[in-house]
């Protein structure tokens, strides 16, 4: 039997398991099968919370295909929520992830309830190349970030399929974010590379729209939309981009066992 808690950030979900005494082996099949919404779990992916010899711990991430994947923010947030909840850290964190290490801060915490709001710094950004419509950057994982009048309107599976899987992005492909620019707020759709399909936000995702909208408009944009909820995005400098901190809420949905 396996034991696992179920986290999500903001609609983006997660199967956490707790694998300090590092008896936890899974193969790509039994992390898709995990990860399967009708017969497995469900979730968008499945982080390993695992020892590490400088850092609180170390986050092994998976998307859902079984896959090791690049680094995910809200994965990352809702690890730190999931080790503070263990007492396997304290409010303020570091954690190693397959793109170096990352400090977190839990800044509120309701463990009856399994809500926190976590902080999560992200790694600097020192390259952005422009397209057509909008930018490509990597925030830990890479996107292809496009600037659209209305994101609702917008085939996402389709259209970022397409683009994923497009030729100047070959051979990994990327994740691809549809982006619309308000005033003081920004509205993100993503296509998620390894998901293959749209989730309800992605954390580097809204933080690579944040910095894009930055060189768009020249204004720092810190509250964006996405159809999961609410992020907060902060950051210095123009490029490069230093001190990037990614913020919002995560959430314990269940905990469980379950027989591979």
């Amino acid at each position: 039997m396996l034991d696992f808690e179920k986290y999500h950030g903001n609609g983006n979900d997660f199967v956490i398991i707790n694998n300090m005494n590092g008896t936890v082996s899974l193969t790509k099949k039994d992390v898709s099968h995990l990860c399967h919404r009708r017969f497995g779990i469900g979730a968008d992916g499945l982080m390993l919370l695992e020892p590490d010899d400088k850092a609180d711990f170390k986050m092994l991430y998976y998307n859902s295909d079984g896959q090791l994947s690049t680094m995910c923010g809200n994965g990352g947030r809702c690890i730190a929520a999931f080790a503070f909840s263990h007492n396997l850290a304290g409010k303020k964190m570091l954690f190693n992830a397959v793109d170096g290490f990352h400090q977190a801060v839990i800044n509120t915490a309701d463990p009856d309830h399994g809500i926190y709001d976590v902080s999560l710094e992200m790694t600097p950004v020192a390259k952005v190349s422009q397209h057509k419509n909008g930018y490509f950057l990597n925030t830990g994982s890479p996107h292809h970030i496009e600037f659209v009048k209305d994101a609702e309107d917008i085939d996402v599976f389709n259209k970022g399929r397409e683009i994923r899987n497009s030729t100047a992005y070959q051979p990994d492909g990327t994740n691809v974010n549809f982006v619309q620019l308000d005033k003081d707020v920004i509205f993100v759709r993503t296509y998620e590379r390894g998901v293959e399909d749209e989730t309800l936000s992605c954390g580097t995702g809204v933080t690579a729209s944040a910095l894009a909208a930055f060189l768009e408009t020249g204004n720092k944009i810190r509250r964006i939309k996405t159809r999961g909820g609410d992020f907060r995005v902060d950051f210095k400098g123009k490029m490069p981009f230093t001190g990037i901190w990614l913020s919002g809420p995560a959430k314990r949905v269940f905990i469980g066992k379950i027989k591979l």
